[in-house]
């Protein structure tokens, strides 16, 4: 069982920058992959960003690329997603997810966090 805990959204301008930080509970931390996805007003929820269990290996969106940065530092249970150079399109809850590969498929991630709204005004 692994619980998940999203925060450091907030209201940025445009260009402006945040990281969202993922606080995992549990002693697997490390054996799984996690991942961003988010959901915008009347929008389904789609994928960001996932990184495997090691950190080895990272995925990105299209649209997040070269912009966004995943990382987790499994010592701490902890996984960040720098976003810089935000966009009003950006707008939306953010939620972090654990699973078994580093995938963007949402039924491949067991655990989901509550999300965090992030707000980008232009």
């Amino acid at each position: 069982q692994v619980q998940l805990v999203d925060s450091g959204g907030g209201l940025v301008q445009a260009g402006g920058s945040l990281r969202l930080s993922c606080a995992a509970s549990g002693r697997t931390f490390s054996s799984y992959a996690m991942g961003w996805f988010r959901q915008g007003p009347g929008k389904e929820r789609e994928f960001v960003a996932a990184i495997s269990w090691s950190g080895a290996s990272t995925y990105y969106a299209d649209s997040v690329k070269d912009r966004f940065t995943i990382s987790r530092d499994n010592a701490k249970n902890m996984v960040y997603m720098q976003m810089n150079s935000l966009k009003p399109e950006d707008t939306a809850i953010y939620y972090c997810a654990a699973g078994t590969i580093a995938t963007a498929k949402p039924s491949a991630y067991y655990y989901w966090g509550q999300g965090t709204q992030v707000t980008v005004t232009s």
